[in-house]
């Protein structure tokens, strides 16, 4: 595929990604380390991407890259972990799906863009669709957890308008902005994974080639793809393909964990499904507006379980 079609189908290809996190973390890497397992995705894949590129930032994208940084990565790894680990998959994973309302609502704020009652709309479709996916995952409400599940997507959604806003600097591609933001977050978290969890686990060789794919593919690769996306598409759009990771997340829990697919789920996968796709059109997109960045998305418990 080429052109707009295929930059869509490319950014949402990191959103599949990180649907199979959740499998990995639960049949490959040790349990119960969520900030060791955000550093170890974040730092390696930041410091290759910076080696890869010999980028580095100047003048004030020296703070800007930082922000972004801390939001998309340092923030929001962090906070969805816990949201994970407090309460069931489902809640998060409905939290996570209001990025496109928070993102228009912060546009309106920080951008000065008018909400389209089109867009409200079809993101109240996309948070119906997934909830109806995690029915069985809904359960009792943890404060603290349902407070981190908004955090993480608060943050995603603030770095996503800040992206907008400032863009990248010229000469710069998305390999050399990613590489700055997941380096900024890594070290963000580094103090904090060391302060709460100590030393590393034990890691045999089944961790091993967990912590590579997450490093690697899930996180060098994919985060590529989505700032490479997201430098290309309305902030809006790019948003609305934030339900494809749960959604990716509980097909394979069916396929390859035995886990049940109801046809409740069934349907609300559809109705999610047509909202990401209804999305990503609109009368200004059609019409050739103006491309803008964003930042990273992920959700769901299925998605992010450390």
């Amino acid at each position: 595929m080429t052109g707009a079609a295929g930059t869509v189908a490319a950014t949402g290809l990191a959103q599949v990604f990180w649907g199979s996190t959740y499998l990995v973390t639960t049949e490959f890497l040790p349990p119960d380390r969520p900030l060791f397992t955000a550093l170890v995705r974040a730092l390696p894949a930041g410091l290759l991407l910076l080696a890869v590129t010999r980028v580095l930032p100047r003048g004030d994208w020296w703070w800007r890259a930082s922000v972004l940084g801390a939001l998309n990565i340092g923030a929001f790894f962090p906070l969805l972990f816990l949201a994970a680990y407090r309460m069931p998959g489902g809640m998060a994973a409905v939290a996570g799906s209001v990025g496109p309302l928070l993102v228009a609502g912060l546009g309106a704020v920080l951008l000065s863009e008018r909400v389209r009652a089109r867009t409200v709309a079809t993101g109240l479709v996309a948070v119906a669709g997934v909830t109806l996916v995690m029915v069985p995952g809904l359960g009792s409400v943890d404060a603290v957890g349902v407070a981190a599940a908004f955090g993480s997507a608060g943050a995603m959604s603030l770095g996503t308008v800040l992206g907008k806003r400032w863009g990248r600097p010229a000469g710069v591609g998305p390999l050399a902005l990613t590489g700055w933001q997941l380096t900024a977050g890594g070290l963000a978290i580094a103090p904090l994974a060391v302060a709460v969890e100590g030393a590393p686990p034990a890691i045999d060789a089944a961790g091993v080639a967990g912590y590579g794919y997450l490093a690697l593919v899930n996180t060098a690769l994919a985060y590529w793809l989505w700032f490479r996306g997201t430098g290309r598409m309305t902030a809006t759009g790019v948003t609305f393909l934030v339900p494809l990771s749960p959604l990716t997340a509980t097909v394979l829990g069916w396929g390859f964990l035995g886990e049940s697919l109801t046809a409740v789920q069934v349907a609300g996968m559809a109705v999610a499904l047509a909202a990401t796709v209804a999305g990503q059109w609109s009368p200004r997109a059609a019409a050739g507006a103006r491309l803008v960045t964003g930042g990273p998305a992920e959700s769901g418990v299925r998605a992010v379980r450390r």
